[in-house]
């Protein structure tokens, strides 16, 4: 096991390597820079800087320099912990992803488990009342959920609680407690919005897993260790809970490593749309205004999150199937 694990490691920092290469070269990629797109900005507004100006700015900031150059000096502070400081922000890169990664995890969980507290029971009742009204009901629910785009949904929540009932879900905190420090009450303001966050963000997810789980339990309670189970005189929930159910779980925890990912890459949108403060608004920013040293590290950041992901739902794997082995 522990040579799986330090195997695992070592790939996992020659695929950060790699991760944080490509990152660079495509933010680098589209034309201009970061000063560019400020000149514009100040253009747009009515302000004029002069040539001699941008290359100073340019210079300032070491845009001037080759690619490699600009890589190596990035990833020299990186691997010292420090992650350079935004173009766009100018403050610490650190700072700025320290702020909102709390909350993006918190939104995440919640996703989560509003995903799995729904698709885990209703894909076992489908695949155990295959063919019956609740399982044509319960799918015909799955087909919309994946219908439905989730900037859609949200829209229509928000909508929908500001017209009839007075009240906004956008956001994770009310007005008055968004910059308040810590308290229960703040605690209990944000456990309330984040309902409508975790219904939006998880609907699709979980009708995805609906039908997969659905799918993967009919497939294994028609192999022959559950006829045997049954025709020992097992009673039909330990005959379908023992084993049949805990292989079928095989893609939920193959997904652990994607679930943080998909919430903050994903769902740029819906983020927007309900004035989330997590990390994917700020990556769409940073983005757009080609500030290098933020997008490449939270590209960086989501990179080394699936990597450890994708290791802890390697391990939840073999702990579930004991079929599957670490090594052959």
């Amino acid at each position: 096991m522990l040579r799986y694990i330090a195997r695992r490691l070592a790939l996992g920092v020659l695929t950060m390597w790699a991760i944080s290469v490509l990152s660079f070269v495509i933010i680098q990629l589209p034309p201009g820079d970061f000063v560019t797109t400020y000149i514009a900005r100040l253009s747009e507004s009515g302000s004029t800087s002069a040539l001699g100006e941008v290359e100073r700015l340019r210079h300032s900031y070491g845009l001037d320099q080759p690619i490699y150059v600009q890589y190596v000096k990035w990833m020299s502070q990186v691997v010292q912990g420090n992650l350079g400081v935004s173009l766009d922000w100018n403050r610490p890169v650190a700072d700025l992803l320290g702020e909102r990664l709390a909350l993006t995890m918190v939104v995440a969980i919640a996703a989560i488990v509003f995903t799995w507290a729904l698709a885990l029971p209703i894909g076992i009742y489908s695949a155990l009342r295959q063919y019956s009204i609740g399982d044509y009901v319960l799918t015909f629910l799955g087909f919309f959920g994946l219908g439905v785009p989730s900037f859609l949904l949200a829209l229509v929540l928000l909508y929908v609680s500001f017209e009839f009932f007075g009240v906004s879900v956008g956001g994770l905190f009310s007005p008055g407690l968004e910059t308040a420090p810590w308290s229960f009450a703040k605690v209990v303001d944000l456990l309330k919005h984040l309902i409508v966050p975790a219904i939006v963000l998880g609907l699709a997810g979980t009708a995805q897993l609906i039908r997969i789980m659905r799918a993967n339990l009919l497939d294994e309670l028609g192999k022959p260790y559950v006829m045997a189970a049954r025709a020992k005189g097992l009673t039909e929930r330990r005959a379908v809970l023992k084993y049949p159910v805990r292989v079928a779980l095989n893609p939920f925890a193959s997904s652990i490593g994607l679930l943080f990912t998909h919430v903050v890459s994903s769902t740029i949108i819906v983020s927007v749309v309900l004035s989330l403060p997590t990390v994917g608004p700020l990556l769409l920013t940073s983005l757009q205004a080609q500030d290098m040293f933020l997008a490449g590290s939270i590209v960086l950041l989501l990179g080394a999150l699936t990597i450890i992901g994708t290791l802890i739902s390697d391990l939840v794997l073999v702990w579930l199937d004991p079929r599957i082995r670490l090594a052959g």
